[in-house]
This record gives structure tokens, sequence and C-alpha cells, in this order.
């Protein structure tokens, strides 16, 4: 993270009102409210210079059934000509939809349908809200906490237990060598040689 990241995203804190700043991990993240998602997008377009759209991606941030927020959507932008990065954040509750930032940056269409197809996020205000990567009879969200695997369902996991899971002690590091690598006895002299 460098100090001029730093300064946007502390320069949009002031320009958007309920917006903060913190900085973890060495990365200050400018965090907004979802009503305040558009406008915090044009205020660093328009006010900060962050021109490049670089990404948008989402986390499934909580858990299935639990009251609060249940996504959390982060978007990547540049000021060039130094290229200093803006991370701005927001959290949906779930069922609440997310504006759309496209009409800001037309790169973030795409990522945009994908969080909505792979998440479950409602956009509202998308110019394109079509599937881009599931066929159209595909039912669920693959990356959302509550998504079963239909491999785990069909036959059982074909790798093995974690270390506990199945009534045993954990193997020993040695035990964990792949198939066809020597034993530690391999390349050593014999005195009788």
């Amino acid at each position: 993270m460098t100090a001029g990241s730093q300064r946007l995203a502390e320069r949009l804190v002031e320009l958007v009102p309920d917006a903060s700043a913190r900085t973890a991990f060495g990365q200050t993240i400018a965090q907004v409210p979802v009503e305040r998602w558009v406008e915090a997008a044009t205020v660093a377009r328009d006010q900060l210079g962050c021109v490049a759209f670089d990404w948008l991606g989402a986390e499934d941030a909580g858990r299935p059934g639990a009251v609060g927020e249940r996504h959390a959507v982060t978007l990547h932008v540049l000021a060039p000509p130094a290229w200093d990065g803006l991370l701005l954040r927001t959290e949906l509750p779930d069922g609440v939809p997310l504006p759309s930032v496209a009409g800001v940056w037309a790169g973030a269409a795409w990522h945009e349908r994908e969080v909505a197809e792979m998440f479950g996020v409602e956009l509202s205000g998308h110019p394109d809200p079509r599937r881009l990567l599931l066929p159209g009879e595909f039912a669920g969200h693959p990356l959302r906490k509550d998504f079963v695997l239909a491999s785990r369902v069909v036959r059982p996991w074909p790798g093995r237990l974690e270390p506990g899971e199945d009534g045993t002690a954990a193997p020993s590091r040695r035990r964990l060598a792949p198939p066809g690598v020597p034993g530690p006895e391999w390349g050593l002299r014999r005195e009788s040689e």
C-alpha cells in the first residue's frame, strides 16, 4: 500500500458522508454504506481521478440464516499517473440489491454479472443482467457458503478425511511423503561399501 493510496481513501472519507477508512494488513479500505455505493464510485472517478477500473469482487461474509451483512463487495480502481489504488468496500444484508457502478466504469459490468451469478447478489440499475458463466438450467450460486457441492452428494469425497475426523491420530510427516519419494536413508553410504 502506498502513501498515495492511503491519501485517496482518506480524501474519499472526507467527501462521502457515512464513509470510513480502516487499515489492515497494510491495506487501507474505504468502507461505504450500500446507499452511498454509486456516489462513492462517482466521487472516486470525478474528484479523486480514479479513472482506471481494475476489478470488483465479492465474498460470502455471513453465515446462512444469520442476521446482518451477508455479502461484502470490494472495488479496486486506480488513479494515474502514479497509479495509486483505491479500495472501496460495502456490505450487503441478504436480499438487498447492489447498485450497479457500470455507469461509472463500463468495465465493472462484467464483474457485477459474475458476482450476481456466483453469489446470488441482486443487482439494481445494471445495463445487462444476463447470465455470464453458468448454463440457464443451473440452480444455485456456487460461491455461497450454503451451496452444496454435487460431488459430495453423489458419492463420498475421494480425498482423505482431515486428521481426527476418521477416529485415528494425525499421520506423521514421514507418512505424508508423496508416492515415489525415497526414504531418508536414500543416498547414504553404507559402512560395508
